[in-house]
C-alpha cells in the first residue's frame, strides 16, 4: 500500500518518459491547481502524486511512474490486483492510462481514461492476470493536457495480498 505520505514507497519514475510525477499536497499548491485535500487523509496536508499540464509541458508529453517487479512464481500471485484513487479535473485535462508491463517490456493497457472526470476523488479496481511465470511491473502514465490549471493525481495504491 502506498499513501504517499512519506515518500513513493518503492515506486519509481520511469526514466522513458518526458517529465515526472510530482509527489504534493494540497497546502503547497496554488488555487485551482490540484485536489483540496488528499486522498488518505482528506486534509491539505496529505500527500498525493500530481502532474498539470503547464507551459513546461506540452500537451501530449507523458509522465509514468511503476511499481516494483511482482513476481508470477509466487503460486498464490496468478491472479491479483491493484486498487488506487484518481482525480482527473479541468475543462483540457489529458489521459491516465494504467499498464501492465512485463520484463521484457510488453504493455498491455489495463485502464484507459481521457478528460474531465469531476472535482472528486474516484476509486478504481483492476485485475492484474498474466500468462506464465513472467514478473511484471504496474505503470500509470499520465499524459498532458491543454489547459493550464488541468490536471491528474493518484493516491492510495494498494497491491492485493495475492500480489
Amino acid at each position: 500500500h502506498c499513501d504517499f505520505e512519506f515518500d513513493l514507497c518503492g515506486w519509481k519514475q520511469d526514466e522513458n518518459d518526458d517529465f515526472d510525477w510530482n509527489l504534493r499536497t494540497s497546502s503547497t499548491t496554488k488555487m485551482g491547481t490540484g485536489p483540496a485535500t488528499d486522498h488518505t487523509l482528506q486534509e491539505p496536508s496529505g500527500h498525493y502524486i500530481f502532474i498539470k499540464s503547464s507551459f513546461l509541458q506540452l500537451p501530449g508529453q507523458k509522465a509514468r511512474i511503476s511499481s516494483p517487479f511482482l513476481s508470477r512464481r509466487n503460486k498464490d500471485c496468478k491472479v491479483c490486483g491493484i486498487l488506487f484513487y484518481y482525480r482527473m479535473y479541468g475543462a483540457h485535462v489529458g489521459s491516465l492510462i494504467v499498464y501492465q508491463r512485463t520484463t521484457v517490456n510488453h504493455e498491455k493497457i489495463l485502464f484507459n481514461l481521457t478528460g474531465n472526470q469531476g472535482n472528486f476523488w474516484q476509486r478504481k479496481a483492476l485485475i492484474l492476470t498474466g500468462d506464465g511465470d513472467e514478473d511484471f511491473q504496474v505503470v500509470f502514465e499520465g499524459i498532458a493536457g491543454k489547459g493550464p490549471k488541468d490536471g491528474i493525481a493518484l493516491d492510495d495504491l494498494t497491491l492485493s495480498r495475492e500480489c
